[in-house]
């Protein structure tokens, strides 16, 4: 555990000693959305290094937030959250929901990146809702100044349990074009908008497959905080 830089004995200050170092809280979010291994959390994060995220990771295991669990048989490495961590979950929902009904919506999205916005949305999609064929679906963000990569294409195959996310161009037929923004296609996943009321907006626009842009409210499912009442729409 880390020095005590408040030096109170207060129970939200010893809180926050263990859980303040940066990324630690996002981490355990992504954990929680699924992720086990380290190029997967990493990518669910973004903007960290991996030195970082090493460390990270070595911290919350000796603070008991993790656990490591290695396959020497496979040679892979899986990380769990832990009972202590999971107890966190009222604590990391209330703060979502104050974060959801108490933050403008263009301030809560208008730092987020591109490619994990795109991470999000791979596991966002509801495969029931997608035509029993390869459906090949392709992002264009229109961001000034525009991200990294501007262009992503979510391939989703027959059978598959999650489509595949390209940041270069796969060689398949194009289904479905998506044109939009960080902010409005973030605010859709997060209940700030809707598919909608962003295409009136001219945040959003579709073109190709008309069976597929008709369903996206259907094949695009929304975060679970999404659900928060009194949520800051996109004005």
């Amino acid at each position: 555990m880390p020095g005590r830089p408040y030096g109170l004995i207060c129970p939200i200050a010893c809180a926050c000693e263990i859980l303040e170092p940066r990324w630690t809280i996002q981490i355990l979010t992504e954990l929680w959305n699924g992720s086990t291994r380290f190029n997967d959390i990493r990518k669910g994060l973004g903007n960290i290094s991996s030195a970082l995220l090493s460390r990270r990771l070595k911290e919350m295991e000796a603070l008991g937030l993790v656990e490591r669990i290695e396959d020497k048989a496979k040679g892979t490495v899986d990380y769990f959250r832990t009972k202590k961590a999971i107890n966190l979950e009222p604590a990391m929902n209330a703060l979502a929901e104050w974060a959801q009904c108490n933050i403008e919506a263009e301030i809560a999205l208008s730092g987020a990146d591109a490619s994990t916005v795109m991470w999000g949305v791979r596991r966002k999609i509801d495969l029931a809702e997608l035509p029993r064929r390869r459906a090949v679906i392709r992002f264009h963000f229109r961001d000034d100044p525009p991200p990294k990569y501007p262009h992503y294409w979510l391939v989703v195959e027959p059978g598959a349990e999650l489509p595949e996310l390209c940041s270069l161009d796969p060689g398949r037929d194009v289904d479905l074009y998506v044109e939009t923004g960080v902010v409005s296609l973030g605010a859709i996943i997060e209940g700030r908008s809707s598919v909608e009321r962003e295409i009136e907006r001219g945040g959003l626009f579709l073109s190709g497959d008309a069976g597929l842009a008709r369903s996206m409210d259907r094949w695009l499912r929304t975060s679970v905080y999404a659900a928060f009442e009194g949520i800051v729409p996109l004005s």
